[in-house]
C-alpha cells in the first residue's frame, strides 16, 4: 500500500546525489582515523590525546557514514522493488515531507515514535 503517486525518479535522484556525497568525502575520513602514531619526544601528552580523540572521532563519523551508505542502497533496491515508500512496520505510506528530509526512511513517523518510546 505504497504512494501510487509517489515521483520515484526524484527519490532515487535524491539517494544518487547523497550517496556521491558520502563516497566523496569518504577517502579523507579513512585517512584521519588510521591509527595515531606520534613521536612522543617531540610531541606533548595533551597533543596525543587530542590526536586519538580526533581519529575516535573520524571512527564514529565513518560509521555513521558507512550505515548511511547502506541505507542508501537498501532505499534503492526498494524502488526497484515497487515498494519504496512503504513503512516495513505496518506497511502504510510514508509521508512525502518524512522522505524528503530523510529520502532512507523505512518507517511512518508513528511506527518510528513508536519504536523511540
Amino acid at each position: 500500500m505504497g504512494h501510487e503517486n509517489l515521483n520515484l525518479e526524484h527519490y532515487k535522484q535524491l539517494l544518487l546525489e547523497l550517496r556521491q556525497q558520502l563516497l566523496s568525502v569518504e577517502r579523507t575520513g579513512k585517512k584521519a582515523a588510521e591509527t595515531v602514531e606520534l613521536d612522543q619526544t617531540r610531541v606533548g601528552r595533551l597533543s596525543r590525546m587530542d590526536a586519538m580523540q580526533a581519529q575516535a572521532m573520524s571512527q564514529a563519523t565513518n560509521a555513521r557514514r558507512d550505515a548511511t551508505l547502506k541505507a542508501i542502497e537498501v532505499a534503492l533496491k526498494s524502488i526497484q522493488a515497487g515498494d519504496y515508500g512503504e513503512c516495513i512496520e505496518c506497511d502504510q505510506a510514508i509521508n512525502p515531507k518524512r522522505l524528503e528530509i530523510d529520502p532512507t526512511a523505512r518507517y511512518c513517523i508513528d511506527c518510528a515514535s513508536a519504536m523511540d518510546s
